[in-house]
């Protein structure tokens, strides 16, 4: 056989190899791309879920926040309001008679003593305060309210051919935190036990430093 015979034959042999190779290697290489392209979409689905759940965290971290200023703002609340109880005539007594309103109405904050009739500032703040009264024209009915040791207001009533009358007052203060709010009956007044006509509230109008 002559070289140029040979060369030849060679050249084919060759040829049939590699388009062998080629043709055993193709599946191979397309599913390789298929897997690529599956990765490359699971990529871009795990970056949407993250950013959704970026999303979701920002809103969670913006829903506590709210929470915790209207667990604030309730920790802030004080509000008051308590009667007399009884339907008989309170008085007249030889001495002031600090008024105990013993059926309480509401007391958010428990800064209302029902059984001293004494409020205590739990912060400082202004607050408001009202009283009522309801007595007999028949006796002299006197009531001041008290800051600490001070008076701030007065409910007066003489004696009179009415058979009956009613009175109140309010005011805001400016309170300091531990001051007291109360109500005293003077001496030798009266007023009619009845929780619907003689009560005390108040409440904190805005919290101060």
């Amino acid at each position: 056989m002559n070289p140029s015979s040979l060369l030849l034959i060679l050249l084919c042999c060759g040829l049939t190899l590699a388009q062998d190779t080629i043709e055993t290697q193709s599946p191979s290489c397309v599913d390789t791309c298929n897997i690529a392209k599956q990765f490359g979409a699971m990529r871009e689905k795990i970056h949407s879920l993250e950013t959704k759940m970026m999303n979701i965290e920002n809103r969670l971290t913006g829903y506590e926040s709210r929470i915790l200023q209207v667990e604030q703002k309730e920790r802030n609340m004080v509000i008051f309001s308590a009667g007399i109880g009884g339907r008989l005539p309170l008085g007249p007594f030889d001495t002031d008679q600090t008024m105990i309103y013993d059926k309480v109405f509401i007391n958010t904050g428990n800064a209302y003593n029902a059984f001293t009739g004494i409020f205590t500032a739990p912060v400082s703040g202004v607050y408001y305060f009202t009283y009522f009264c309801h007595s007999g024209g028949g006796s002299t009915t006197s009531l001041h309210l008290y800051k600490n040791n001070e008076v701030i207001l007065e409910i007066h009533d003489h004696q009179s051919a009415d058979t009956a009358d009613n009175g109140g007052n309010a005011v805001f203060l400016q309170l300091q935190q531990g001051d007291t709010v109360y109500v005293r009956l003077k001496a030798n007044s009266h007023v009619y036990r009845a929780s619907t006509v003689t009560n005390f509230s108040g409440f904190l109008v805005k919290k101060t430093n």
